[in-house]
Order: structure tokens, then C-alpha cells, then sequence
């Protein structure tokens, strides 16, 4: 697995290496940017994460996730905050994101 200085280095090595979609939280699934697909936490895997924490401030604490579908043609990016900050979202999806997140 890489080492990222920044968010945005993770973000810019992964596409490098094909995870080219941009993934949105959507409560009970993740939601791609560019073509509307939707997928459910058993339609995907996250493949690698990276976290980030602000070195003066908590809230600035970041994860960046590989994600790519079970059925390999779709892989992207998912952007996330954490602790208080994080979104609204699903318990199954919490479950999906935390087990990748240790």
C-alpha cells in the first residue's frame, strides 16, 4: 500500500492507478459522481484506506477509500470525515467504512 502526505496525494495516486469514479455517501449506499450508479455495502470492497488527521484541529480529520464493486468493473474514490463530523449515514454502511477504518 502507498504512504500520502495530503488527501489530495491519495486522491491523485489512486486515480493514477484506476480508481477513476467519484463516490458520495447516499445514507444506506454510495453513490457515483459521474454515471448516478448507486451500490449497496455488498456490492462493494474497499480496497484500501487512508487516513488523514489535522494537525491543529479535529475536525479535520479525513479518510480515503479504494472502492471497487464486487464484479470489478466499477472502481472509485470515497472521501469521508469521521467521529462528530462524519455524515448522517446508514448503521450498515457505518459498519462497511469502520471495519476498514482500524
Amino acid at each position: 500500500m502507498q504512504n500520502y502526505e495530503t488527501v489530495v496525494d491519495a486522491i491523485n495516486g489512486l486515480k493514477a492507478r484506476g480508481y477513476t469514479l467519484d463516490f458520495n455517501l447516499a445514507f444506506d449506499k454510495i453513490k457515483c459522481a459521474q454515471t448516478g450508479e448507486c451500490l449497496n455495502p455488498s456490492q462493494f470492497e474497499i480496497t484500501e484506506t487512508y487516513r488523514f488527521e489535522g494537525e491543529t484541529n479535529p475536525s479535520d480529520e479525513d479518510v480515503v477509500y479504494a472502492i471497487e464493486s464486487k464484479d470489478e468493473k466499477t472502481k472509485g474514490v470515497l472521501t469521508s470525515a469521521f467521529g462528530i463530523y462524519a455524515d448522517n449515514i446508514h448503521s450498515d454502511m457505518i459498519k462497511k467504512l469502520s471495519f476498514h477504518h482500524q
